[in-house]
């Protein structure tokens, strides 16, 4: 009954394929960026493990920050900008050579993960058409992010076993935030051009 309700409406298409390519990037980085650090830069495990602690902490601080941004510019904006952070973010972890600049994107990554986390869901909740199930609509978005995960890592995986090298990987993952970018823009377009549906976006 959710697949049908998301088909027939363009904005909650728009919105959950834009979603489902962010995510694959998003959670292939929680996932794998201390396999990352410890196999392609050699870091020590005092780096990696004070790297997650202090992403997790700068992550309150995105959350706020998105959330004041949300309100000034809007959710699908405020949403856009913190998809390309991830873009910047990506390409910088590409060029990574040691423990400084893995701690430097560890505090972009916690930035733009606590926002984009919690604009995902608001925004997702505001083009909700009137209905009393929710959680059957949540579940629907939830799934797409489980499928995102299995998708986002196998392709980490898989382009490092073809080339042999995470970098390019990394790469990857910067391609599913453009994507994710692309559609969310298209979200956006689609808003402008009708006033009456951007009122609680």
């Amino acid at each position: 009954s959710v697949f049908r309700q998301v088909k027939r409406s363009p904005k909650l298409r728009l919105f959950l394929v834009g979603y489902f390519f962010t995510m694959m990037g998003l959670l292939a980085v929680m996932f794998l960026a201390p396999i990352y650090g410890k196999k392609q830069l050699e870091l020590k495990n005092e780096v990696l493990i004070g790297t997650m602690i202090l992403v997790q902490f700068v992550g309150m601080a995105g959350s706020w920050l998105f959330a004041w941004l949300s309100g000034k510019i809007g959710n699908i904006r405020a949403y856009i900008v913190s998809i390309g952070g991830w873009v910047f973010v990506i390409i910088y972890a590409y060029y990574i050579r040691g423990a400084v600049g893995f701690l430097i994107a560890g505090i972009f990554i916690g930035l733009t993960m606590g926002g984009s986390q919690a604009l995902a869901r608001s925004t997702y909740s505001k083009m909700l058409p009137e209905t009393e199930d929710h959680t059957s609509f949540f579940s629907f978005f939830d799934v797409t992010e489980k499928i995102a995960t299995v998708c986002g890592t196998f392709a980490f995986g898989a382009i490092e076993a073809l080339t042999g090298s995470m970098r390019n990987s990394i790469l990857s993952v910067a391609l599913f935030f453009a994507l994710g970018l692309v559609f969310m823009l298209l979200l956006l377009k689609r808003v402008m051009a009708r006033p009456a549906e951007a009122l609680n976006s």
